[in-house]
């Protein structure tokens, strides 16, 4: 079983999806599987993270922004894909430090999450966007 997430991002951060993620679980009527999920895009990431302390999210979001500046950064001026705006590939390096897939144990019909654990769709570019994540459910 398989489903197409479309998440609509609004710049820079981690947008959570996991309630769309467990009604689809919960849809399935899977006792125990393993869930897939895949970022079909090479500008933003997939991040289990904590899910009830909003400055996580922040925190998290400015340890990649100083980690990787934007393209336009004097530190950055070895770049040379740059046509795409200065955000462009700093969210292509971002993505490939960072996972574009994850799989979680469905034990009992339901994701086997941790208490505080939430699924984001972490955009690296500045502008809003439309992302799709596609879950697969074995």
């Amino acid at each position: 079983m398989h489903r197409r997430f479309d998440i609509a991002t609004r710049g820079p951060g981690l947008t959570e999806f996991t309630r769309d993620v467990a009604n689809f679980v919960d849809s399935a009527s899977a006792d125990e599987a393993l869930l897939t999920l895949f970022v079909r895009h090479t500008s933003c990431s997939l991040l289990i993270q904590e899910n009830a302390d909003p400055e996580v999210r922040g925190d998290l979001a400015a340890f990649f922004h100083r980690l990787v500046p934007p393209g336009d950064d004097p530190a950055m001026s070895y770049l040379t894909h740059t046509y795409e705006g200065p955000d462009d590939m700093p969210g292509h390096i971002k993505s490939a430090i960072l996972p574009t897939s994850l799989q979680i144990p469905v034990i009992g019909g339901r994701m086997a999450l941790g208490t505080w654990q939430g699924i984001y769709l972490f955009e690296h570019r500045q502008r809003p966007h439309r992302r799709e994540v596609i879950g697969l459910l074995r």
